[in-house]
């Protein structure tokens, strides 16, 4: 509360300086309200979470006046404060929580001499047979869920031919015994080994995302891309993060409850995140843009955010050490399509 009530201090100052700024953000505020549904229940509610969307209106237009090479936009997150926004993220630290498998048995196998044999560029999301449509979590803490079914979703598509959206319902109402807390944060590593224990997942069209945590449904519908379990990539090896990525989308984690992050607009961010892994999303691929490397990244908050719901974050800019910006390099992995489990899915379709 005290954080609002400096917003609305500081909105009182700034209608008094310049009557007509106020009575455009006004008209502006309005117009927001309406495109994302806002209702505040009282007009003392209402005057706060403006003065909050005012003051993060403020920070963005300082932020864009300078050299960088991302922008900022109001989005649908214009009255959450940055501490609100660091708790939609997640709960308890985070909606993705740091696995503790470190088997060097289970790293990816690098597949080339050097760099010099990649590719300058890869992005999947140009597939529309390879990636599924940006989804959207909501409020719920399930950006691990959705991380997994991208990663399951796209590994199977490229072993079969077969592009599935699955249910990311299932794995937030029926993996708790495999270490996941639904709406409340969970692994992608933890969703990869429930995904192979079940012999794949339901279509998300038979068991659709509620954003709340539910009752579980799982034996009620047939199960699609079965899996053999799961791959680490070396952490902190940018090489080996190109290496995997090039040869299918792969599950990461990063921090993501920045400012930055919250009103990500376009072009390739740098210089913003932490080290404290919080959020789940997939790795489509890399790239360079005049001179700047960059990872391609879907998000799961809808196409409404950054540039149609996706985020190109730096690639080896010299964050974090090896652990790379955001510490995207931190926690990457992928589910294993091999032929065993095809045939699974061949016997199903029997």
């Amino acid at each position: 509360m005290g954080k609002l009530i400096t917003c609305l201090l500081s909105l009182l100052f700034f209608s008094a300086s310049s009557l007509e700024t106020f009575n455009r953000l006004r008209t502006e505020f309005a117009e927001w309200k309406t495109k994302y549904n806002k209702v505040y229940g009282t007009r003392i509610l209402e005057e706060l979470r403006f003065g909050v969307w005012v003051n993060n209106h403020r920070k963005i237009k300082e932020h864009n006046s300078q050299n960088h090479r991302y922008t900022l936009a109001i989005n649908k997150f214009g009255d959450y404060t940055e501490e609100e926004f660091a708790r939609f993220v997640g709960p308890n630290g985070g909606c993705l929580k740091i696995h503790d498998i470190d088997d060097p048995s289970l790293f990816i196998k690098p597949q080339f001499e050097n760099l010099k044999s990649l590719p300058s560029s890869v992005d999947w999301s140009n597939n529309s047979q390879i990636v599924t449509p940006v989804k959207d979590q909501g409020s719920c803490g399930s950006c691990w869920a959705f991380s997994a079914t991208g990663a399951t979703e796209s590994q199977y598509a490229i072993a079969t031919g077969t592009l599935n959206s699955l249910s990311e319902q299932e794995l937030v109402d029926c993996s708790t015994a495999y270490g996941n807390a639904g709406c409340d944060g969970g692994f992608m590593d933890s969703a990869f080994l429930y995904i192979k224990a079940n012999e794949g997942l339901s279509l998300e069209s038979d068991y659709p995302y509620t954003g709340k945590d539910g009752t579980c449904e799982k034996s009620s519908y047939t199960h699609y891309d079965p899996i053999d379990g799961f791959q680490l990539v070396a952490r902190d090896n940018e090489t080996a993060m190109m290496i995997a990525v090039y040869n299918g989308p792969i599950s990461v984690g990063i921090q993501a409850n920045q400012f930055a992050f919250q009103f990500y607009s376009n072009g390739i961010l740098d210089g913003i995140c932490g080290t404290s892994i919080d959020h789940g999303v997939l790795l489509v691929g890399y790239g360079v843009d005049n001179g700047d490397k960059y990872w391609v990244v879907k998000n799961s908050w809808g196409t409404d955010w950054g540039e149609d719901g996706y985020i190109r974050i730096c690639r080896d800019c010299g964050k974090n050490g090896d652990e790379g910006e955001c510490c995207i390099n931190c926690q990457p992995s992928y589910p294993v399509v091999s032929s065993e489990a095809i045939k699974i899915a061949a016997g199903k379709s029997n």
